[in-house]
């Protein structure tokens, strides 16, 4: 993992012992308000309009990089009290990598199959060093199906077998003779509270059958220092310079744009989801 050392501002949002814990863990819980109450309030509202919006039968889980075409997004995903989570793990030039809201409706939402977000960003970073920060909409519970990670799990790119993508989220899951998921440790948290992990932690959730809704906006970032494979995937996929400056010779999108082009590309090459 990255060892940059921290900014001295940085370190007043993550303490010594909270950095090392998300260092040797792969993961973190932070229970306190990541955005200031009507900033948290503005983002929730912006969700909600942007739920109401969908299209007739698509599901609210695959509400994928939807900064993309609405820049109305960067005021949360550049906000200060955001980048000072993550500049104590990645150093102060930071990227962002991508976002997601995914919303999982009371009843019937589907289950996340233990994965890593890495295997779904094969050839993309260079070095594989992404850091998710998880803002809880709503309450994430055991009983409305949080995310739950198995700590310490840094393999990367683990074997996979496929799953019904009528109950699930994604089309694969990690063999399950690959990890221990009796050690999952669930993320409980309170709207605009927030988990922090490593894109190579295994993680998952189980379906929401329960009678509340359960949404988070999973933030992704990494340092400038990581190159980002923009010949390979430049028709699908963008970073945007969140903080500080380039180190890598990366191209960055610019926040001021609407990219449906981006749409477009992403649906051709069939990647959806992460």
């Amino acid at each position: 993992m990255n060892k940059t050392a921290p900014s001295r501002r940085a370190s007043l949002r993550l303490s010594d012992p909270q950095i090392e814990f998300y260092r040797r863990e792969g993961y973190l819980l932070y229970d306190q308000p990541v955005l200031p109450r009507d900033r948290f309030a503005g983002l929730a509202a912006h969700f909600e309009k942007k739920l109401a919006a969908l299209p007739s039968g698509e599901r609210p889980e695959n509400m994928d990089v939807p900064h993309f075409t609405d820049p109305a997004l960067f005021q949360w995903l550049f906000a200060d009290e955001v980048l000072d989570l993550v500049e104590p793990i990645l150093g102060e030039d930071i990227a962002l990598f991508s976002s997601h809201f995914l919303c999982k409706p009371k009843g019937n939402g589907k289950r996340v199959p233990w994965h890593e977000d890495s295997s779904y960003w094969k050839g993309m970073l260079d070095p594989m060093d992404v850091v998710t920060v998880w803002l809880a909409i709503d309450p994430s519970t055991e009983e409305n199906g949080c995310m739950k990670v198995i700590p310490r799990t840094f393999s990367g790119n683990s074997e996979t077998v496929p799953v019904d993508l009528a109950t699930n989220v994604f089309a694969t899951e990690i063999k399950r003779h690959l990890f221990d998921a009796s050690k999952g440790v669930p993320c409980v948290l309170e709207p605009n509270h927030a988990s922090l992990h490593d894109g190579r932690l295994i993680h998952g959730s189980e379906p929401n059958l329960s009678a509340k809704r359960r949404c988070g906006y999973t933030m992704r970032y990494i340092s400038t220092r990581v190159r980002f494979n923009h010949e390979k995937v430049g028709g699908w996929h963008q970073i945007y310079l969140a903080r500080g400056r380039d180190h890598a010779g990366n191209v960055y999108a610019d926040p001021a744009r609407s990219y449906d082009d981006f749409l477009a590309g992403r649906l051709k090459t069939g990647k959806t989801g992460h």
